[in-house]
């Protein structure tokens, strides 16, 4: 029964981060609400994996975490503000994509849970709740770190549901590799953006 309330937890933590993800414009913020997602992701996951895989997992995770904040310590800090004009001005319109993602989350556990037993409905609504919030993050723009973060949301919410069915040690590594190589990936490409940009001043 405790189990099942800190699930429920988790899954309340998962969907005020994907708020703060989708509509906050601070990145200090939205990378802390990434760190502390990897957390609820690691004991949503635990509840079918062992002890030592999710922490692997969120182990990883961090790292990515650690890897984007240091990529974008080092980045000139007047490079986002056409994304933070847009964040503004669309932050309600944001709050209902999340009302939205909850709502049909709620609605198919259920079936989900009728269809594969067993996966329990704190799982299946984190996991929905995750992909969710990535493909919003994916859709709603361009910039290199929010299209990052949609990316590892979106895999880690598949991560969840995987894990229910699949507990191999190799598997997981891999996906834990793919979550690595997510994180380089971004800092590459935000270093890389931000030498493009200087340039352009500089001409």
């Amino acid at each position: 029964m405790a189990t099942d309330i800190i699930s429920w937890i988790a899954v309340g933590l998962i969907l005020a981060t994907s708020f703060v993800t989708l509509a906050h414009r601070d990145w200090r913020v939205i990378l802390g609400a990434l760190a502390a997602q990897y957390i609820a992701t690691f004991w949503l996951t635990t509840r079918h994996l062992p002890f030592v895989m999710g922490s692997a997992k969120l182990i990883t995770g961090w790292m990515v975490v650690a890897a984007l904040g240091m990529t974008r310590l080092g980045l000139p800090t007047d490079e986002d503000n056409a994304e933070d004009d847009f964040i503004r001005h669309g932050r309600g319109f944001r709050i209902i994509l999340i009302g939205i993602i909850a709502l049909v989350a709620a609605g198919s556990m259920a079936r989900i849970e009728a269809g594969t037993p067993g996966l329990g409905l704190p799982v299946i609504a984190g996991s929905l709740l995750l992909i969710g919030a990535g493909m919003m993050q994916l859709g709603l723009t361009s910039d290199v770190l929010r299209v990052t973060l949609g990316l590892l949301m979106l895999l880690a919410g598949f991560e969840i549901l995987y894990a229910a069915v699949e507990s191999s040690i190799l598997v997981n590594g891999l996906l834990a590799v793919t979550n690595l190589g997510l994180g380089i990936a971004g800092s590459y490409l935000l270093a890389a953006g931000s030498s493009v940009f200087e340039s352009g001043d500089e001409s």
